[in-house]
């Protein structure tokens, strides 16, 4: 474990722990993990997954744009997957249309909490999309790669080709690691993992 070399000038109430890791590498895991721990978690991808549901408020304007990729339960992920993957314009399209709400539902979050010591993040892309700028520690969520693709490739329609063009979109594990301020370990049994996030929490508890 280490800090953030700005961690200093960031203590404040609460204090944003920010959670990432790559896709298959038990963020979910961590973060549930997180909980049991009593930190209160603001999971962005659960965000959008309530967004995209069915009756959410982006369901309308994601089908103006992609036609044909909702339906009664909300948004198709894998019709809508396939519009964007591998394709820079049509992604950037989509963000347009996610971004900003997860970004006023996280606002909520921090306001519901902010009596809180700690609260944590949990962003895929926290990296990529620049949100490691307003969290004042990091931890990433790691495993060995071998795992990491018996994990993903277990989930209903992903390819080898699929998970090629999601890893292409993230960076890589080993830089992640080398920004992160703690490294959580999921590649060992669960006990192991729980005893690191509980030494996480109770670092900040006692601040």
């Amino acid at each position: 474990m280490r800090f953030h070399k700005h961690l200093g000038a960031r203590l404040r109430r609460p204090f944003i722990l920010g959670l990432t890791g790559s896709i298959g590498m038990g963020k979910s895991t961590a973060a549930s993990m997180f909980e049991r721990e009593g930190v209160p978690v603001f999971d962005a991808d659960a965000e959008v997954h309530r967004l995209q549901g069915p009756g959410g408020a982006l369901v309308a304007a994601i089908e103006a744009r992609f036609p044909g990729t909702t339906g009664p339960q909300g948004v198709d992920r894998q019709k809508l997957g396939a519009h964007v993957l591998g394709n820079t314009h049509e992604l950037a399209a989509l963000e347009a249309i996610v971004h900003p709400a997860v970004a006023k539902a996280q606002h909520r979050f921090l306001m519901r909490h902010r009596a809180r010591d700690v609260v944590i993040l949990d962003i895929p892309l926290l990296f990529e999309k620049g949100g490691w700028r307003r969290v004042g520690a990091i931890a990433v969520v790691s495993a060995p790669v071998w795992m990491q693709t018996r994990r993903v490739m277990r989930r209903p329609g992903m390819t080898r080709a699929k998970l090629k063009a999601i890893r292409h979109l993230q960076v890589p594990d080993r830089v992640k690691r080398a920004r992160a301020d703690f490294v959580i370990e999921t590649g060992r049994p669960k006990s192991y993992t729980h005893r690191q996030i509980r030494a996480i929490a109770s670092c900040f508890r006692a601040r």
